[in-house]
């Protein structure tokens, strides 16, 4: 090399860490100007209950922004306005700091963000470098993205727990890891904040029949200790929940009727873990016990393989339906698994090669007087747009 060429090279590298530099100082600056800053984690349910504390602290009055990262990546507005999240390519953790940046320049008391990191080495720089939160909400530990944070569900925990804040306060409604996250507590000198079983069961029908979609009474049971320990008295932080603009991806249920038959979707497609999938499939079959179909459908992903393994492999031991439906990339992948667990094979039926659109037309013309249909798996892909059908319809009446 050229001693030019060396000197052009050094002076290069010189820019570029001077540039770091001060963009690290604009954002800690930034940072300094949120005096509340609420990093949201957890298996299932970040988003909601992202979407939950700030809609009940703004009831208060505070200046609150939030970003949920689920479904579909939003910016939170202090009046309840929402924009999306512009991504020039796949996501990335550092797009936090434009949220910092936008929360920022609208002189926000609070910031409510949902942590988007998976491994639990990017929740830590997303914690430390990036949010440096002074409160933290885990809302459980489920068996999922094990390939990243597994292999068991405790390591699940022990990575969620990446985001708990320096002498701050951690709060979580997790039952069964507490003990991880306790000691990630202890670590960080930070107070944790546990919602218990008997807090939980506290939440009302009355309560959960007030929103227009299905909350879950965990969710809301964390979100309102979190406003409660800002002062927000329940009824005021309830009435500001009730209200708000839920997540694309929240449980919700849509009617539509089609040449004199009846069919209930269940958007259950954001819930990814066995777990959780199961409980709202039996909630689901509760609700509407006089089907005369119930139809599991199954949206899979081909860079979600671990996911669709592990929802095959559990799907034999459920309450069984009449028929099982699989959609997406990867779907031979997730038969294969479902029978090899014990799934008839007489019930599967693979859509491949179909779009949402002729999903929804093969559903709505299904043979049965009266169907129930769960969606489950992912909400990405064509999961989000089938939805988006039925609210359509159900919202605009049935075709003849």
């Amino acid at each position: 090399m050229s001693p030019t060429s060396a000197l052009w090279l050094a002076l290069i590298v010189i820019l570029l860490l001077v540039a770091g530099t001060i963009e690290s100082l604009v954002h800690r600056r930034n940072l300094a100007k949120i005096p509340t800053r609420i990093h949201v984690n957890g298996t299932r349910g970040k988003s909601s209950v992202t979407r939950l504390i700030a809609a009940g602290l703004r009831e208060a009055g505070l200046v609150v922004c939030a970003k949920t990262t689920g479904t579909a990546p939003r910016f939170i507005l202090p009046d309840g306005r929402e924009l999306p999240v512009y991504r020039p390519s796949e996501p990335n953790v550092i797009e936090q700091r434009r949220i910092v940046s936008a929360a920022a320049a609208r002189d926000a008391q609070v910031l409510v963000i949902e942590c988007m990191a998976l491994t639990p080495e990017l929740q830590a720089l997303s914690e430390q470098k990036l949010i440096r939160a002074t409160h933290a909400v885990i809302t459980n530990a489920r068996p999922d993205h094990l390939d990243r944070m597994g292999p068991a569900e405790a390591d699940v925990a022990a990575a969620l727990a990446s985001v708990t804040p320096l002498a701050g306060k951690l709060y979580t409604a997790e039952q069964k890891h507490r003990s991880v996250l306790e000691h990630a507590a202890r670590d960080r000198q930070t107070e944790l904040v546990a919602v218990e079983a008997e807090e939980i069961a506290r939440v009302s029908p009355a309560e959960l029949a007030g929103f227009a979609y299905t909350e879950h009474p965990d969710n809301l049971a964390l979100a309102l200790r979190v406003c409660a320990d800002f002062g927000v008295d329940r009824a005021m932080a309830l009435r500001g929940m009730q209200k708000a603009k839920p997540d694309p991806g929240a449980l919700r249920e849509f009617a539509v009727e089609s040449k004199g038959r009846r069919i209930i979707f269940v958007n259950a497609f954001a819930a990814n873990d066995p777990v959780t999938t199961e409980q709202l499939w039996n909630m689901a079959l509760e609700r509407h016990p006089g089907s005369a179909a119930r139809i599991a459908l199954f949206n899979c992903r081909a860079d979600r393989p671990d996911r669709s393994i592990r929802l095959a492999r559990a799907l034999p031991g459920w309450a069984p339906p009449h028929r099982v439906l699989v959609m997406g990339s990867a779907t031979h992948l997730f038969a294969k698994t479902a029978i090899g667990a014990g799934l008839d094979p007489a019930k599967l039926e693979i859509l491949d090669g179909l779009d949402e659109s002729e999903v929804f037309e093969r559903l709505i013309g299904s043979a049965e007087a009266s169907a129930l249909v769960m969606g489950m798996g992912n909400i990405g892909g064509d999961g989000l747009p089938l939805v988006r059908r039925f609210a359509r319809r159900a919202l605009f009446g049935s075709a003849t």
